[in-house]
This record gives structure tokens, C-alpha cells and sequence, in this order.
């Protein structure tokens, strides 16, 4: 049976919506096992006395990581902390896979620090998938924080390992791979970018060369890599700018005029298409690449919906064995 160790009390919902959303997976993945990690008075309220079985279980911690918290110092001290303890069990073999909606650095640190890298990973990059215009397929961008400086290989291994990630998990035939670069041409952008450049040309990928940050969104690529910094940033915009665009259409139409509400009614169907491609949640959460187990990381804000959608992703990256997988490819490099 696979197992996922859930830190049930990170992020602004927890632990209501994480206990909301295993409860409903639960009915759907019979081979799986949930272990909550958490306040055992909190999560025991919340969940039937039916429900607790072999599919489902609760590991009792008294500590919280809060997002204010410096990660490596929290990791440190809060040993008995609901997101350490869960690391832990994935380092003893006891789970598969640790999930959290907490403090994005602290995971990141569990990832590296307790549960490890990848033999012959250089640096772990975090990755999620991102909507484009003309499909739901979405779009896979590494790294968006994980590594403030970056090196040209390590930009390559992200890209070898993001490939991978979107053929096994996202069923993507041969992934289309590009650089995020200021410039189209082979040429552009520092040093970095153009070492980065040379390799994946040499690589055995699909390299189809340089992306713009205003095609990012246009469906042009499977995979985008970029350096940690440029990556987060671009992310934070993406994020930004979609929230406030939807905002300020609902607000148009629902304080407009008679005449805008109308036709609001009329192009309700077509409003709810464009709200539904840019999505993120069907997506699930961003993915670190290159430790030794599945760690995913869900939005602080999210409510049952993305949750469940993150526990089905990682469901299925420990039923394609998609670490295994990488732990092969990398050992003998």
C-alpha cells in the first residue's frame, strides 16, 4: 500500500480543509494510506471514528511551523513539529511521500536537509504547472524558488528531470523544452543562460530553444526552465496578474449597469470557460525535484478542492515510481 504523510496543520486552512479533502480521496485511491500529521484533539473532532482504519491515520505532534518562522532554524528546533515529523517518516521508509500547504522554505529544507538529495543531483529545483491559453494541459516551470543562484547544469538536470515528470505524470509525448531568456536568439541573456543554452542543445532533450516571458502563457512549451530568482518572480506576477484581471471582470459585471448584467447572463458559459482554463488548482501543487521521495508543496491559501487534486498527484508519482526512476537515470551519471 502506498502511504502519503500529510502535514495537516500547515496553511491558512488547516486542518479542516487537508481533512476534507483525504476524506474524499480516500473513497477513490483504496491502495493508499493517509497519515495525518498534527493535533491529535483537532484532527480526531474532525474526522468520524468510522473513518479511522488502515487506509487512514493520525500521528499526534505538538508543534506547528508557522509561516513567519526562519526554515532551517524551524526545522532545527521544532523537531516534534507536524511537517518534521512527517519528513522524518519518509526518511525512515514509514511513508512515501510528504505533502504540506506550510511554510514553503521549511519544506524545501525537509526536503533536502532530512529526507535528502538525490545521488548525483546537484541542486533541487521546485516546479509547478501553470495554465496556457489554447489547452488544459498546462505548462511545467522550473525552478520558482528553490535556488536564489543557479548554474548552467543545474539548469539542465531540471530540465531533464521536468521532461521526464511531464511524460510520466502529466502524459505529455516527448515535452517540448525551453528557456526562459530575454531573447529569442541563441545569444541572449548572461552567462548563465548561454552556458544553459549550449547544453540543452547538446542534450538529448527536446530543446526547441529560448521562450519570452509574454509567451509563457501561449502554449508554446511543455517545460520552461529558468534560474531560481527569475523564476519565483515570474511566478508571483503570473499569480498576481490572473487574481486581479478575474477580480476586476466579476467586479465590472456585477456592479455595471442593467444593461452590463444582461450581457453578463449572456456570456456567463463563456466566462466560466475562461475562469476554468486558468484553473491551477485541477494541477495540484509544486513539485521539489531531485530529493529522495515525492515532496509537494500546495498553495497556504487553498481549500479542500486543490488538496485533493495534490493528493491524487501524488498518488501517482509514487505509483510511476517517478523517483526510482530518477534515482537510476542520475547514479550512473
Amino acid at each position: 500500500m502506498r502511504t502519503i504523510a500529510i502535514d495537516a496543520m500547515g496553511g491558512e486552512n488547516a486542518p479542516e480543509a487537508i481533512v476534507k479533502a483525504v476524506l474524499k480521496a480516500k473513497n477513490e485511491m483504496p491502495e493508499t494510506k493517509f497519515l495525518l500529521f498534527g493535533d491529535k484533539e483537532q484532527l480526531r473532532e474532525l474526522i468520524p471514528a468510522d473513518q479511522i482504519n488502515d487506509q487512514l491515520g493520525v500521528v499526534a505532534t505538538t508543534e506547528t511551523i508557522a509561516d513567519e518562522d526562519e526554515p532551517v532554524k524551524a526545522i532545527r528546533r521544532k523537531k516534534d513539529s507536524s511537517m518534521v515529523v512527517a519528513a522524518n517518516f519518509v526518511k525512515e521508509g514509514k511513508a512515501d511521500a510528504l505533502l504540506s500547504l506550510g511554510n514553503t522554505g521549511a519544506l524545501l529544507a525537509c526536503g533536502i536537509f532530512i529526507i535528502g538529495r538525490i545521488k548525483g543531483i546537484v541542486r533541487p529545483g521546485l516546479m509547478p504547472t501553470l495554465p496556457v491559453q489554447n489547452s488544459d494541459d498546462g505548462f511545467n516551470m522550473v525552478d520558482v524558488g528553490a535556488n536564489a543562484k543557479s548554474k548552467p547544469e543545474y539548469l539542465l538536470q531540471w530540465a531533464e528531470m521536468a521532461s521526464y515528470y511531464a511524460q510520466k505524470i502529466r502524459g505529455i509525448d516527448n515535452p517540448r523544452i525551453t528557456l526562459l531568456n530575454n531573447g529569442a536568439e541563441s545569444d541572449k541573456g548572461d552567462d548563465v543562460h548561454q552556458k544553459a543554452y549550449e547544453l540543452l542543445k547538446d542534450s538529448d532533450l527536446n530543446f526547441v530553444g529560448n521562450i519570452e516571458g509574454n509567451e509563457l502563457l501561449l502554449g508554446n512549451a511543455d517545460v520552461v526552465v529558468t534560474d531560481g530568482f527569475t523564476g519565483n518572480a515570474v511566478l508571483k506576477n503570473i499569480e498576481g496578474t490572473s487574481s486581479v484581471i478575474l477580480h476586476l471582470l466579476k467586479d465590472s459585471l456585477l456592479n455595471g449597469n442593467l444593461m452590463t448584467k444582461m450581457g453578463a447572463l449572456m456570456v456567463k458559459g463563456s466566462l466560466a470557460s475562461l475562469k476554468s482554463k486558468f484553473d491551477t488548482a485541477k494541477y495540484g501543487g509544486a513539485v521539489l525535484l531531485g530529493v529522495n521521495a515525492p515532496v509537494v508543496k500546495t498553495h497556504g491559501r487553498s481549500n479542500e478542492r486543490p488538496i485533493y487534486y495534490t493528493l491524487k498527484q501524488v498518488d501517482k508519482m509514487i505509483e510511476e515510481k517517478l523517483v526510482e526512476d530518477f534515482r537510476d537515470e542520475f547514479s550512473e551519471k
